[in-house]
């Protein structure tokens, strides 16, 4: 996995300053296309850095499941889920997440079981307003900034690597760990959170 973030940051390092734009971009492809989303996560961090790749990825993010809803909720309506609506389980979950909508979407968001990609279609397919399913987008902020993190520590190892000393000092190694340690903790509140609701 590092040689194929080193091959997407040494293409993207080489568009300048559109590789920012680039990479949004491949980013809304990828979710509409249903490619594993995290791998170009950890290619922004290694790339653009935690902070800067966080708020790239996140554009992307909510760009392609903006995308994935234009494309998928008019299909809401269709025979295929009106016929899927007679069982009754399938009716629940879908009346669940239209009836709470963001809150429920949220939460499903910050679930890491939940492949980000293939929720964007389950939810645009429920029924639920855009307005919720983009508020609700918040709730891939901690799984964004994990994958990113764990791109740019990749990053630095590949750079080490190759011979060329990433810039520390003090604020740097400050972020590694304290990085290291929201990660960890960020995601196990978030998933202990999501699976008790």
């Amino acid at each position: 996995m590092s040689d194929w973030i080193k091959s997407v940051a040494l293409a993207l390092s080489e568009l300048g300053p559109w590789g920012a734009v680039v990479f949004v971009a491949a980013y809304v492809v990828a979710t509409v296309t249903l490619a594993p989303a995290f791998l170009l996560s950890m290619a922004a961090g290694a790339v653009f850095g935690l902070w800067r790749g966080t708020l790239l990825v996140f554009a992307g993010a909510v760009l392609g499941a903006s995308a994935v809803f234009a494309i998928a909720s008019p299909l809401s309506r269709s025979r295929l889920l009106r016929r899927l609506d007679r069982d009754p389980r399938v009716a629940a979950v879908r009346r669940a997440v239209a009836g709470e909508g963001a809150w429920v979407m949220f939460l499903l968001r910050l679930s890491p079981a939940v492949p980000f990609v293939l929720l964007n279609y389950a939810l645009a397919l429920s029924g639920v307003r855009y307005r919720d399913f983009l508020a609700a987008s918040v709730g891939m902020l901690p799984a964004i900034v994990m994958y990113v993190y764990y791109g740019k520590v990749a990053g630095d190892v590949a750079k080490l690597a190759a011979g060329v000393a990433p810039p520390r000092g003090p604020a740097y190694y400050a972020l590694l760990v304290v990085g290291l340690i929201a990660t960890v903790a960020a995601t196990t509140m978030v998933t202990r959170a999501a699976r008790r609701s």
